[in-house]
């Protein structure tokens, strides 16, 4: 199984839109600091991009959020992912009807201490994710719109047919499995 990092983003194909900007770590003895998001990063905020809200979720390992469906926003809003504590891998599908990536999957792999970077994952693109650390991982979402349940559409993995580079339908399991969960 491919997996996208910050480390290896130049060897793979990524969806049309996605970008993945790097954050840097300042450590020191009195513990650590990360810019998570700032609006000079002109690749991850601007006019269409800016900032109406953050919001944190805390998952326990191994669990997919939306396990069976895939999640998308169809018209206004992009995410915004940061991991600041565990690893995520963090499904990306293009659907795009207009997309020069249209039935691209990436899986991106975001650990929060060696490669921390925030995920920019476009509107009308379909994205799941899975805590694959031991311990639970917390994710940050920065939207560029504020929360509007017409923007939370989901549809089942079985009806988006979304397949992996080898054939096979995308599932979770997949990634459980490469990762021993």
């Amino acid at each position: 199984m491919d997996f996208i990092t910050l480390l290896n983003k130049d060897k793979q194909r990524i969806i049309h839109d996605v970008v993945m900007h790097p954050l840097k770590v300042n450590s020191d003895e009195s513990g650590v600091l990360v810019e998570t998001l700032r609006r000079d990063w002109i690749d991850i905020f601007d006019n269409d991009r800016k900032f109406f809200m953050q919001y944190y979720s805390e998952t326990p390992s191994g669990m997919a959020r939306d396990e069976t469906v895939w999640h998308y926003h169809p018209t206004v809003q992009d995410d915004r992912f940061s991991v600041v504590k565990g690893e995520i891998v963090v499904a990306v599908a293009d659907n795009r009807y207009d997309s020069p990536t249209r039935d691209l999957l990436n899986l991106f792999y975001i650990n929060a201490r060696e490669n921390p970077y925030l995920l920019l994952i476009p509107k009308k693109t379909l994205h799941g994710f899975m805590v694959v650390s031991k311990e639970p991982a917390i994710l940050i979402n920065f939207p560029t719109g504020l929360y509007n349940p017409k923007e939370e559409n989901r549809i089942p993995h079985a009806d988006a047919k979304v397949k992996m580079g080898n054939g096979e339908l995308f599932n979770w399991d997949l990634v459980r499995q490469t990762f021993g969960l």
